[in-house]
């Protein structure tokens, strides 16, 4: 008997977590640090890399990159499953970022090596020679890598410093809210030391030393990351909320032919158990996708343990089970919207790179020249200076004429990013459409293998870039909030992971556009919009098609937000407690 309480207590005792916070960051932050100094020192100057190194042409090099950034962010949706099902945070973190550094540490070997890349085209862009079978399967290797790296870090580094603090304490919570400030910091930070001054080296140096450091950097975050491994909080893997979405959608179907109808003659019960250890908050029972409450229908044949949970949670699912499906399946048609708003975002980092290729580049009429891929520069700067300035001094003015937290709706702030990008593409063609006429009127040199470069200064391109990173700080950083606060608790990595996803797609259908019109055009009689040399083409007008898709996808935004009900609005549904009362009522007869 005593050995049976020992034992009980034994079990009962959970293990204590030791937080120790602000200590382990310099681990922590560290790594982050050197591993985004190392990714997007590689992957910032990507377009140039493949065009001028490989010699691909501007539509394959575009395609490839835009296909690697969609899969990268496509992986996150299987990287957060097997984080959450089965490794854990810091067994995920370690093999991924390890994975990131040989990935990085092969793209640099296509560089060092001669033989791993074809060679140099000179001036003439008739002596170029194409990569071999060779070359591109292991290039295409080191992209890979860095996928498989994407796959877990993505959706599982704001996680793993945020397990570090204690969130039942004060100084927790408040140590939780520095660490994301200090994640964003990094980015930030990384951001402008790759895009000045690993760029510069890439493309006025020596592409070898401009590949290597990003590889050493990301060796060293490895490094940073297991010096630290006894000192942190290891969270071990709870499960997914996956599981969960397939049982209601399938005892869905099962009972799919059942009656829901609520009345005197036909009584229906509903299954309103609530786990005891679930972390989610109590959802109230909704009207929309009505279909899916017949999964918390009881029928004679389900059976329910001494507990109150279900026997067969495959044959009986809980109406809280069934409302957080549902916040997932509301989000879904604002997700798809995001879709096609980030399409304009992406020519920001990819056509716009082919632009200032073609611009003049100089600052003041010196002979220093600005990397073209160091534009996107602005775009983060216009956004990090915003950022603040929206949260400290627009919000607060705001609040008070609207009563609300954020000053605007979640929902109201996305579309006012959606409004922005429209202007964004419009100023996209509208500069473009300048660059190639004074290109054709009045060059100032030659690019090879691009053609005539533009008297017109790359500065020109900067307003469009400042109302992409405005936009951004609408619409992209209004997503990140919308998901985190309408999923349920326990699915904010599947939040992060849909976030991600979307951006895949959108780098996806980006490509397929690009694909589309190059194609379609080449055989009209106006010519190429999107051939090798810009001046030949007509790129501004690729710009206008993107508005046009972008105001259709505001309109079909604006619809979607009429019909979308916040997670827990009392306009939302029935308090759950309602329908048990009224359910207790039917079975006792009153």
């Amino acid at each position: 008997m005593e050995k049976n309480n020992k034992e009980s207590v034994e079990i009962n005792e959970a293990p204590k977590l030791n937080y120790r916070g602000w200590k382990v960051m310099p681990y922590i932050i560290g790594n982050e640090t050197f591993e985004k100094l190392g990714a997007v020192g590689t992957l910032s100057n990507l377009l140039v890399y493949l065009t001028t190194v490989f010699n691909l042409s501007s539509i394959t090099a575009t395609n490839i990159v835009n296909i690697f950034n969609g899969s990268a962010s496509l992986a996150t949706l299987l990287g957060a499953f097997l984080c959450d099902t089965y490794f854990g945070r810091y067994k995920t973190l370690g093999f991924c970022t390890f994975a990131s550094f040989l990935g990085l540490l092969v793209i640099q070997l296509t560089a060092w090596i001669k033989s791993m890349h074809p060679p140099s085209c000179g001036n003439e862009r008739t002596t170029c020679i194409d990569p071999t079978t060779g070359q591109m399967s292991f290039l295409l290797l080191g992209f890979g890598l860095l996928i498989v790296g994407a796959a877990g870090i993505r959706p599982c580094n704001l996680a793993f410093g945020a397990d570090q603090f204690n969130p039942n304490t004060e100084s927790g919570k408040k140590g939780i809210n520095s660490f994301f400030n200090w994640y964003f910091f990094t980015y930030t930070f990384a951001q402008m030391v790759s895009l000045s001054l690993i760029v510069y080296i890439q493309s006025n140096v020596s592409w070898a030393l401009g590949l290597g450091i990003p590889a050493a950097l990301m060796l060293f975050s490895c490094v940073v990351y297991f010096m630290g491994s006894k000192y942190y909080v290891k969270v071990q893997a709870s499960g997914s909320p996956v599981t969960n979405i397939v049982q209601v959608i399938n005892v869905a179907i099962k009972k799919r032919k059942l009656n829901l109808q609520e009345d005197e003659d036909s009584l229906v019960t509903l299954f309103s158990y609530i786990s005891p250890h679930s972390i989610n908050s109590n959802l109230r029972r909704t009207p929309q996708f009505r279909f899916l409450d017949k999964a918390a229908i009881i029928t004679p044949q389900d059976s329910i343990n001494p507990d109150g949970s279900a026997s067969d949670p495959w044959n009986l699912c809980s109406i809280q089970q069934v409302e957080e499906v549902k916040c997932l399946l509301r989000v879904l048609p604002i997700w798809l919207s995001g879709i096609l708003y980030y399409v304009a975002l992406v020519q920001q980092n990819t056509m716009l790179v082919f632009q200032a290729l073609q611009s003049d580049r100089r600052v003041f009429n010196t002979n220093f020249k600005i990397p073209a891929a160091s534009y996107t520069i602005f775009t983060m700067l216009s956004l990090t200076i915003w950022l603040p300035i929206y949260d400290r001094i627009v919000v607060p003015t705001i609040r008070k004429f609207t009563g609300k937290e954020g000053g605007i709706t979640l929902l109201q702030r996305m579309g006012i990013g959606m409004f922005i990008s429209i202007l964004c593409m419009l100023v996209s063609g509208i500069v473009e459409a300048r660059r190639r006429t004074m290109a054709i009127n009045n060059p100032i040199g030659f690019e090879p293998r691009k053609g005539a470069i533009s008297s017109m200064s790359a500065m020109w391109l900067i307003p469009q870039l400042l109302l992409a990173g405005f936009s951004d700080a609408f619409c992209l950083v209004g997503q990140v909030e919308f998901y985190y606060k309408q999923f349920p608790e326990n699915m904010r990595s599947l939040a992060g992971s849909l976030f991600f996803c979307g951006l895949a797609l959108s780098s996806y259908f980006s490509s397929m556009l690009i694909s589309i019109i190059h194609h379609t055009t080449a055989k009209s009689a106006d010519g190429n919009w999107l051939p090798q040399d810009l001046n030949k083409g007509r790129l501004d007008y690729f710009y206008y098609v993107i508005t046009a898709l972008e105001v259709i996808n505001l309109g079909y935004f604006m619809w979607c937000s009429r019909w979308y009900r916040y997670k827990g609005e009392d306009d939302n549904g029935v308090e759950l407690d309602q329908v048990l009362k009224q359910s207790e009522t039917k079975i006792n007869g009153v």
